[in-house]
């Protein structure tokens, strides 16, 4: 089922499921779990380390277990870390595949150009009926103010400026409507942009005060326990920046995909407007 509102006055609404709005808060727990199995059952898989030993021994000296072993010995904080690129990953395909149905067919200047088109020659059921084939939040936005221009159109009762406020605030309304479902679940993406940083630094810091209580406890210089530490603040760095990077780009890209849907619901809804107040 489409996340897109309908606006079709005559259909039967069916209740949302409750899963949606505990979507978020599934994942999240879903997240950190799979974090931490990932964390002990991949990357503290004995045979990623010398000796079969997580605990003491030092990552395998080459293969991708080394790198297993390497973040493992990130600390604690590398669970968490994964399940933030773990919310990340699941809340980027939730997103893609929402504003892709969201999009719905057809390429979107075709969509405005024939609306466009069957206005000026006043022809509203065909222009109707391609909202219904667009099945998009552009269709929607679009049939609702359209189905608002063909009442205005018999209005008796208010003069051509009142009916083009009425059809103006029926397009904003719509808007209102359809924006928040666009931009679903982004903010899971925006956080992780800020927490995943924070979480870099945490481990960083982590890491950084383990090296140098090896050095206060031994009273000289331990290169074991340095490298141990060292490596744990360079691991959770390496990961938080990673995460936080990718977040960034990925925000950014569904957002522009959001501008770039509202500003062809405010060009379709200002061409219906406009054209009413041409030929009324």
């Amino acid at each position: 089922m489409s996340e897109t509102a309908s606006f079709d006055t005559g259909a039967n609404f069916k209740p949302a499921s409750p899963l949606k709005g505990w979507f978020g808060t599934i994942v999240v727990v879903l997240s950190i779990v799979f974090g931490y199995i990932i964390y002990e059952g991949i990357m503290g898989s004995p045979s990623n380390f010398e000796g079969n030993d997580p605990v003491n021994g030092h990552p395998v000296a080459e293969g991708f277990a080394k790198w297993l072993g390497l973040f493992y010995k990130g600390g604690v904080v590398v669970p968490y870390a994964l399940a933030l690129l773990i919310i990340l990953i699941t809340m980027s395909i939730e997103r893609t595949i929402s504003l892709s149905r969201a999009s719905g067919k057809g390429n979107l200047d075709v969509f405005v150009s024939k609306i466009q088109s069957h206005l000026e020659r006043n022809e509203l059921q065909p222009a109707l009926d391609e909202c219904d084939r667009q099945q998009g939040s552009l269709g929607n936005v679009t049939k609702e103010v359209l189905a608002k221009y063909k009442e205005m159109e018999t209005e008796q009762g208010m003069d051509k400026e009142q009916k083009m406020l009425a059809i103006q605030k029926t397009l904003e309304e719509s808007i209102t409507l359809e924006v928040p479902l666009l931009q679903k679940n982004l903010v899971f993406i925006s956080t992780i942009v800020s927490v995943a940083t924070l979480m870099a630094l945490l481990g960083t810091v982590l890491g950084m005060i383990k090296a140098f209580s090896s050095l206060g406890a031994s009273g000289a210089a331990d290169v074991a326990q340095l490298s141990v530490g060292i490596s744990e603040a360079l691991v959770n760095t390496a990961l938080g920046i990673f995460t936080s990077a990718v977040a960034t780009i990925l925000y950014n890209y569904y957002t522009s995909k959001v501008d770039a849907l509202t500003y062809r619901m405010d060009e379709v809804g200002f061409s219906i407007v406009s054209t009413f107040g041409e030929k009324h």
